[in-house]
């Protein structure tokens, strides 16, 4: 499983695939992940036959914000970030990779793909995970759910996000949470796949933010990309340290 955390380091680095380095922080990166999980997850955020920029002014690995359009990149911090970059490179117990994963600030400043700016290194790496642990296990892609659980749930591997109001995963049982299967194959579903769950966890009945949120996310069709929308977003709600009118002029 710790492949599946370190397959991609070469996008923390710069480097591209064909000349990735074999260690980092002492440990070995850049392998491959086995069962096809990684281009499964990258199916799930990306197109593969785009090769091109899609967004003609970016061109590197660090991640482009859907809330605000701006890098998440500071350079003035960019030590700081080497530092926690090989932090988590460097933990080699698999199942606290994965809790350190996500929980991760320093991994969401990265894309998966300088082709698609917006997506997010850090979910495509959970959506790999959370894959591979599941193929191991004997499922195929067709036997998988994406499941609504409590915040602070934690499924080994298989919890993709989690946040301070409710966490999702991905499994084959859902042991009566609201839930909706992913599909026959791996593609930028998450829209239709988010629309279909049984039981939503925002309340878009009363809340307008989450009406927005809702909206949004109902829109995006890439996984890595509405997994990272909907972590910012979070930080933005009115019991955030924004203030309400500051908000209100983002969303």
């Amino acid at each position: 499983m710790l492949a599946a955390f370190r397959h991609d380091v070469h996008k923390f680095t710069g480097e591209s695939h064909a000349n990735a380095r074999e260690t980092f922080a002492g440990v070995p990166v850049n392998d491959t992940v086995p069962s096809g999980a990684d281009s499964d997850g990258a199916a799930l955020s990306r197109p593969q036959d785009v090769q091109e920029q899609t967004v003609p002014t970016h061109t590197n690995h660090y991640r482009l914000s859907l809330l605000t359009g701006k890098t998440a990149y500071d350079s003035s911090e960019s030590s700081a970030i080497e530092s926690d970059i090989r932090d988590l490179v460097a933990i080699d117990q698999a199942e606290t990779a994965h809790e350190q994963w996500l929980g991760s600030a320093v991994a969401s400043v990265f894309n998966e793909s300088a082709y698609h700016p917006y997506t997010s290194l850090k979910y495509h790496t959970l959506l790999v995970a959370a894959l591979l642990d599941n193929y191991r296990a004997g499922a195929e892609f067709s036997d998988l759910r994406l499941i609504v659980d409590s915040a602070g749930e934690v499924v080994p591997f298989r919890t993709v996000f989690d946040g301070d109001r409710f966490a999702l995963r991905l499994d084959e049982s859902a042991d009566g949470n609201p839930s909706t299967r992913l599909g026959t194959h791996p593609w930028r579903s998450w829209a239709s796949v988010w629309r279909r769950l049984t039981e939503h966890p925002l309340d878009t009945d009363r809340n307008k933010y989450d009406m927005t949120l809702d909206a949004n996310l109902r829109r995006i069709q890439s996984w890595s990309t509405a997994l990272q929308y909907l972590e910012e977003y979070a930080d933005w709600r009115p019991d955030s340290p924004r203030t309400t009118d500051q908000l209100e002029s983002w969303v």
